[in-house]
């Protein structure tokens, strides 16, 4: 499922604990794909990337350094993860994958309902124990837009960008539906 999302920047923000060093390695879990979320974000921070992802081979050539599907366990538990999904599915499986003291960062302008039963697995022991945290980081302000930018500029990030004309809408749409081809996708509303 895609859904719509807030700054990718203020969730690798989130990840950090104010008076503590970043985390080793961060895991992004991907509303709008690897390509333009979180991954490039933080490995501009020097993050090791683990990352949700349909598109293995994508992730990897984007520079992370492990992907699976959401019920995937990466290779090791992880201080951070991001989840910029829509649904709760991942956030149940994201508990399960952080250490002890890690932090999970939502960063969603909703949960949809269709899945919330999915809630009903956790596990005080496997999913909250250990200091385990949920942090939600959907309110964006100025001073968020301008760390933002200049993280961006930073760290040099050239966003994968698929152009629709507006007479291929109804593509847009079914492509933005099915999922699998990567990149943002936008709708040119008339030629420049």
């Amino acid at each position: 499922m895609r859904g719509r999302h807030r700054l990718p920047g203020l969730a690798v923000n989130g990840v950090n604990r104010p008076g503590s060093a970043w985390p080793d390695g961060v895991w992004g879990l991907e509303s709008s794909g690897p390509e333009n979320g979180t991954g490039p974000l933080a490995r501009g921070r020097g993050l090791r990337v683990f990352a949700e992802s349909g598109g293995a081979a994508l992730a990897h050539e984007l520079g992370a350094v492990w992907a699976g599907a959401i019920t995937d366990r990466p290779p090791l538990l992880l201080d951070a993860i991001i989840d910029t999904t829509p649904v709760w599915r991942p956030v149940v499986e994201a508990m399960a994958s952080l250490r002890p003291g890690g932090r999970l960062v939502i960063n969603a302008i909703r949960k949809e309902d269709l899945d919330k039963q999915t809630l009903l697995e956790v596990d005080y022991a496997r999913h909250i124990w250990w200091e385990k945290e949920i942090k939600s980081v959907a309110n964006v302000t100025r001073q968020d837009v301008r760390e933002f930018l200049q993280l961006v500029a930073e760290t040099g990030i050239t966003p994968l960008v698929r152009e629709y004309p507006l007479c291929e809408a109804n593509q847009a749409l079914i492509d933005l539906k099915r999922g699998g081809i990567p990149g943002a996708k936008v709708l040119r509303i008339s030629e420049v």
